[in-house]
C-alpha cells in the first residue's frame, strides 16, 4: 500500500492512542475479554456484515484462521451497521448467522460501530493509532488490518481483497516469522 514497507512496521505505532493490548472489547455471547490474550500473535481485523456483498469471505477468514491458527494467527471479526444497514439483526441474530454459515472457530466481537466519532476502541486504535499510510476510517464492510506480533498495524486491505489472496497470506506468513519484541526490548524503542 503506498509502498509502504509491512515488514518495518515499528513496534509500537508513533501515534497511538493506547496499547492494543491494554484493550478489551466484548464477544458477541457478551463476555468482555482483554485484548492482551491475543500478545505474540499475528491478528487479522476486520468489520463485518451478513448482508454484505462481501459476507462470503467469512469462509475465506475461517480458511485462513485454520491454516496459519496453530501458527499464533487469529481472525478478529467486528460486526457493524455503519455501511448501507448490512448488519441490522441483533448480536443473537449474527450469532447465530455466523453459527448456521460459517462454523467460525475464530472470536467475533459484539456488534458496534468502526467508523465516526462513536467508533469502538479497537477500531479508535486501528484508524487513528496505526502509521500515516493505514490509518481512516472504513470506508465499507469487511476492510482487514493486519496487526504484527507486537500489536502494531502492518498493512490494510480494501474490502475487496479476499483474505485468503496470495499477497495477504504471504504477508501473514512473513509476520508469523518474525519473533515479537519483549517487553524490554520495545520499552527501549
Amino acid at each position: 500500500m503506498n509502498g509502504y514497507n509491512y515488514r518495518n512496521i515499528p513496534a509500537s505505532p508513533v501515534t497511538s492512542p493506547t496499547d492494543f493490548y491494554n484493550l478489551s472489547a466484548t464477544l458477541i455471547t457478551g463476555e468482555v475479554i482483554s485484548l492482551s490474550q491475543f500478545r505474540g500473535q499475528v491478528l487479522l481485523i476486520t468489520n463485518t456484515a451478513s448482508r454484505c456483498g462481501f459476507t462470503g469471505q467469512y469462509a475465506d477468514l475461517e480458511e485462513i484462521q485454520k491454516k496459519f491458527g496453530p501458527r499464533g494467527f487469529s481472525v478478529l471479526a467486528f460486526p457493524s451497521n455503519d455501511f448501507g444497514g448490512q448488519e441490522p439483526g441483533s448480536n443473537a441474530q449474527v450469532r447465530e448467522f455466523c453459527d448456521l454459515n460459517f462454523q467460525l472457530t475464530f472470536p467475533v466481537f459484539e456488534k458496534g460501530s468502526v467508523s465516526g466519532t462513536d467508533k469502538q476502541p479497537v477500531y479508535h486504535y486501528l484508524c487513528e493509532g496505526s502509521a500515516p499510510p493505514f490509518q481512516g476510517d472504513p470506508g465499507w464492510n469487511f476492510v482487514k488490518f493486519l496487526l504484527n506480533r507486537n500489536g502494531a498495524v502492518a498493512n490494510r486491505f480494501a474490502s475487496i481483497t479476499k483474505p485468503n489472496r496470495r499477497r495477504v497470506t504471504r504477508q501473514i506468513e512473513d509476520l508469523l516469522a518474525e519473533q515479537p519484541l519483549s517487553a524490554t526490548k520495545a520499552g527501549e524503542r
